[in-house]
């Protein structure tokens, strides 16, 4: 059980689909400690497993304290009117930008015995969800920007310390 270090963008495994859980054994039990302990700091509401460099579909979620974390997570319904949302990223520090997000979103998947479990949720939980799994689809909040926005947001990423 560790705290594990943020992948930044720039990084291929951001950029890559996640692969399913196939079984779960003691390597998936693992990240899900990680995952559990990478997302309890202050001010993290979701880490995806490609954010730890795991391309495996997980990840773990940390809104208004209840922490929790879905394996092969498939969102199965958004509604509402898509919003506006201030949106950043764990990888993509410093930097947030307006974002639509459908305003409630549920998810399926499963737990670490195999059950199959659901979160739903509107608020930044609906955000989360959305977010996260758009990581283990391969994409950072940055590619849903209009293009505008993703020019300034491009520019933003090139002058900062971390990039």
């Amino acid at each position: 059980m560790t705290e594990r270090q943020i992948r930044l963008f720039g990084d291929p495994v951001l950029k890559t689909v996640s692969d399913p859980i196939d079984a779960v054994d003691d390597g998936v039990r693992a990240l899900v400690d990680d995952l559990i302990d990478s997302v309890r700091p202050p001010g993290r509401a979701g880490v995806a497993a490609a954010q730890i460099g795991v391309n495996l579909r997980a990840f773990s979620y940390n809104v208004d304290g209840e922490i929790g974390y879905m394996l092969n997570p498939v969102i199965v319904e958004l509604s509402g009117e898509p919003e506006a949302m201030e949106e950043g990223c764990l990888s993509v520090p410093g930097l947030w930008f307006s974002t639509m997000r459908y305003p409630f979103a549920r998810a399926t998947g499963i737990d670490l015995d195999g059950n199959a479990i659901e979160v739903s949720g509107t608020g930044v939980m609906a955000q989360a969800l959305q977010h996260e799994t758009d990581h283990l689809n391969g994409m950072l909040y940055l590619d849903r920007l209009d293009k505008p926005t993703r020019r300034e947001a491009m520019k933003q990423v090139r002058e900062s310390d971390w990039f």
